[in-house]
């Protein structure tokens, strides 16, 4: 129509002036008239029709997009660490901050480790009150070379002999039993089950996360090893929680329970018969002395005040 319109306008510009050239001339005008609205309507429809075509799959993509966003996090969730701390060679005063941060916002504490010596230092560095639960070793299965043993062997700085090992951490699970009966005005109730084998990855829970620390890691080159992080909801988090149950629940193991009121008088019954040997006055006041010094140590090296 703009070719024919165009012709038309050529045309009559080489007529006379009269009726015929204005009528040709009107036929040319009112032809690119009607071809500039034509192409007009045309890009309107085309726009439309494009946008009509596009905007659903453009909105699907989108929401496609999001559906693999929520997805990925929910996979980062349920099976990857909020957290990952390196192995150091001292505390963390990192890892120990935000580690408390989830103490006090607890309302049930679950431990499962070896002596519960950070467990009860952790409880009277703060100043919440809690259901505490946990699973330490039994001081009299040490005759063998087990996983926190040969632990302690990597990281010595000097030569030692299995003797001296057992004896050390035979004396760290009595230091920890005491810290834990030290510790009882911080929990409405205290369950400790005490195993000959316990896994040897300690164990940490809170209501809203999960600490694994790897003392299994056979590449650690430090005396604190990694330690993981999970959010409660997560793979690992449900798995642990069932996990510390069985064991706690098993009625192979010896069990104490301590509440606030707990004298010591049953407190070293409740020891004798865990541990096989009756605490003297003079035992548990050193066991108490070698526990508040290990309590002032933690304190300083983690920077948790005291």
């Amino acid at each position: 129509m703009l070719v024919t319109s165009g012709l038309t306008m050529i045309a009559s510009s080489g007529m006379a002036a009269g009726t015929g050239r204005n009528l040709v001339t009107a036929m040319a005008t009112g032809t690119l008239v009607s071809a500039i609205v034509g192409f007009g309507q045309t890009l309107i429809t085309a726009s439309a029709a494009q946008r009509a075509m596009l905007t659903p799959l453009i909105e699907e993509s989108r929401q496609a997009l999001r559906d693999l966003a929520d997805e990925y996090r929910s996979m980062n969730r349920e099976f990857f660490p909020t957290h990952v701390f390196e192995p150091t060679a001292e505390p963390s005063p990192a890892f120990n901050r935000l580690m408390m941060q989830d103490l006090e916002n607890t309302r049930h504490y679950l431990f499962r480790g070896f002596s519960g010596r950070h467990a009860a230092a952790r409880l009277l560095l703060s100043r919440s009150e809690w259901e505490f639960r946990a699973v330490v070793s039994d001081p009299r299965n040490l005759s063998g070379v087990g996983g926190r043993a040969r632990y302690l062997i990597r990281h010595s700085a000097a030569d030692v002999d299995q003797d001296t090992i057992n004896a050390r951490l035979h004396e760290e699970i009595r230091i920890g039993l005491v810290g834990l009966f030290l510790a009882r005005s911080r929990c409405t109730r205290m369950e400790v089950t005490v195993i000959s084998d316990p896994p040897i990855d300690r164990l940490e829970i809170f209501d809203d996360s999960v600490w694994v620390t790897l003392y299994s890691d056979a590449r650690a080159t430090n005396a604190f090893p990694r330690t993981l992080r999970f959010s409660e909801g997560s793979f690992v988090y449900t798995m642990e929680r069932a996990e510390f149950s069985r064991i706690s629940a098993s009625r192979h193991a010896h069990h104490l329970v301590i509440t606030p009121n707990t004298t010591r008088e049953d407190f070293i019954a409740q020891f004798e018969k865990v541990t096989g040997s009756r605490l003297t006055e003079e035992q548990f006041l050193e066991l108490n002395a070698e526990f508040y010094n290990f309590l002032r140590d933690f304190s300083v090296t983690a920077e948790l005040g005291s």
